[in-house]
């Protein structure tokens, strides 16, 4: 048997099981060379017509079996019994038929109906005609032989299909991560065009509204204070535009309608709106929202929106019983919790401060999100219980 092979997209399957057509080719290439050698016994020895009319009939059930699987393993079969007849040994015709059953229970036929077949026509010429010809050692290798052509075939046949169901496996768990992936980018690109086309684009619209307020108040005489902000108005716009051609390249070929790609981008006042979605769906949350009352950079409460939705998102698909979503201030910073209880192992879980990232795409975009908007995030999995924990400066700064 060729052994598999491995690289580095895993084991490789053998090559009979790649060419299932191989094992019928070398059985029955052993059988004709088998059933030549004995013609060409037949004719050196001169032995009389009655012989090489039997060995004749096995090879016939041989070419048989190719076309009539079942038909040929009985006439090859009873070959035997006319071998036999003849006074012939036996053995060359026990072999094409073991080969034949073989190739027949490689391809899928009743392993235990074939090797009845065979052994029933070994034993029966043997103890008639043959007259127990060689004792018990004969009549037991041809039991042996007929069981163990039949159960060759059907252990390869079962090895080549579970090859088989392992390909599938494979191939459908590739397909399934690659269109996770592309789901969560595609989400992701999403998400980061609001960002740039809300917060960004507002703060530099804000810019250029100052640097123009600026260059009105300026006296007469600072020309060269006034060309400056003009510049810098120029330079604002400019950066406006850039915005919108990289919100063009991140909603190309989007598969998206016009109002999901311009909403809004979500804030802390969507949060009791986020998780009324949830419980909509059937998720039983328990909130407590306190959101702060003063200035909240644009990008944090962003952040904090992402957080709760994904966490959210977890353990709805992952967790057991309800969530409890904690989002408030203390301690001078925004402090958001979600918990819940696992009901699904999540990848990329653990304990920690958030140094490492986990396997999980939904935990590894988290993570990134809250590190880009300068906070800290805790991931733990204790005690049946999932806990994502995000802390943030309300002005961005970095939390440590």
């Amino acid at each position: 048997m060729v052994e598999a092979q491995s690289n580095q997209d895993g084991p490789v399957a053998p090559l009979w099981v790649r060419h299932p057509k191989s094992l019928h080719l070398i059985a029955y290439s052993v059988a004709a060379l088998v059933f030549t050698g004995q013609i060409a016994a037949v004719i050196l020895r001169g032995s009389d017509w009655p012989t090489a009319l039997s060995v004749l009939l096995a090879g016939g059930g041989v070419a048989l079996s190719w076309w009539r699987p079942w038909a040929g393993l009985v006439v090859t079969s009873a070959a035997s019994f006319a071998v036999t007849a003849v006074g012939h040994d036996p053995l060359s015709v026990w072999m094409m038929a073991v080969l034949v059953l073989f190739s027949v229970t490689l391809r899928g036929k009743q392993p235990l109906a074939g090797t009845g077949i065979v052994a029933a026509f070994f034993l029966g010429a043997f103890m008639t005609l043959g007259g127990f010809r060689g004792g018990a050692i004969v009549g037991a290798a041809a039991l042996f032989s007929a069981i163990a052509g039949g159960a060759t075939g059907a252990a390869l046949r079962i090895h080549r299909e579970h090859w088989r169901t392992l390909e599938e496996r494979a191939e459908s768990a590739i397909a399934t991560r690659e269109i996770e992936a592309t789901r969560r980018v595609t989400e992701e690109r999403l998400r980061i065009a609001r960002d740039l086309h809300d917060v960004i684009g507002h703060q530099v619209a804000m810019l250029s509204l100052h640097l123009g307020a600026a260059e009105i108040g300026l006296p007469a005489d600072a020309e060269s204070s006034r060309q400056a902000l003009v510049s810098a108005r120029s330079s604002a716009r400019a950066v406006v535009v850039e915005t919108q051609r990289i919100l063009a390249l991140l909603r190309l070929a989007d598969d998206i309608s016009e109002d999901e790609a311009l909403r809004p981008t979500p804030a802390l006042s969507g949060l009791e709106g986020l998780i009324a979605s949830f419980e909509s769906i059937g998720l039983d949350v328990h909130p407590s929202i306190d959101i702060p009352a003063g200035f909240v950079e644009p990008s944090v409460g962003v952040t904090v929106y992402r957080v709760v939705q994904e966490a959210l998102t977890n353990a709805y698909r992952h967790g057991e019983g309800a969530a409890t979503v904690d989002v408030g201030q203390r301690d001078g910073r925004i402090c958001v919790t979600v918990e819940n209880r696992v009901g699904h192992p999540l990848r990329g879980s653990g304990s920690g401060s958030g140094s490492g990232s986990g396997s999980g795409l939904g935990l590894v975009g988290m993570r990134e999100r809250v590190e880009s908007s300068s906070g800290r995030l805790t991931i733990d999995s204790d005690d049946g219980r999932f806990r994502v924990h995000a802390e943030f400066s309300p002005l961005g700064a970095v939390v440590r």
